[in-house]
């Protein structure tokens, strides 16, 4: 079994930065990638970044290139996201995933099979 494990989420203003952390502990495994999603109220859970583990590949929503960056520590089993230029419109509960559906893809939410708790990221105007 998987735990993941979020830190790093707060308040911000609009304009500042956030480094997001996921750990992922328990039993090893093969995995297909390792992402970062966000749910705001009322609104479905949506893809943020990801990263594909074995080969390090990134890819990013389009409402987050060139602000979000997302990295991994292969040696801590950590992944970040790196969170700059927040808008008040980043505003949800962060998850952070791991999964190996690799079928459904590195963006799809059917791909992952743990989840962390979530860690809540505010930006204020």
């Amino acid at each position: 079994q998987v735990q993941l494990v979020e830190s790093g989420g707060g308040l911000v203003q609009a304009g500042g930065s956030l480094r997001l952390s996921c750990k992922a502990s328990g039993r090893s495994f093969s995995s297909y990638a390792m992402a970062w999603f966000r749910q705001a109220p009322g609104k479905e859970r949506e893809f943020v970044a990801g990263i594909a583990w074995s080969t390090g590949i990134t890819y990013s929503a389009d409402s987050v290139k060139g602000r979000f960056t997302i990295s991994r520590d292969n040696a801590k089993n950590t992944v970040y996201l790196q969170m700059n230029s927040l808008k008040p419109e980043d505003t949800a509960v962060y998850y952070c995933a791991v999964g190996g559906r690799a079928n459904y893809g590195l963006a799809s939410s059917r791909a992952y099979d743990y989840w962390g708790q979530g860690t809540q990221v505010n930006v204020s105007s």
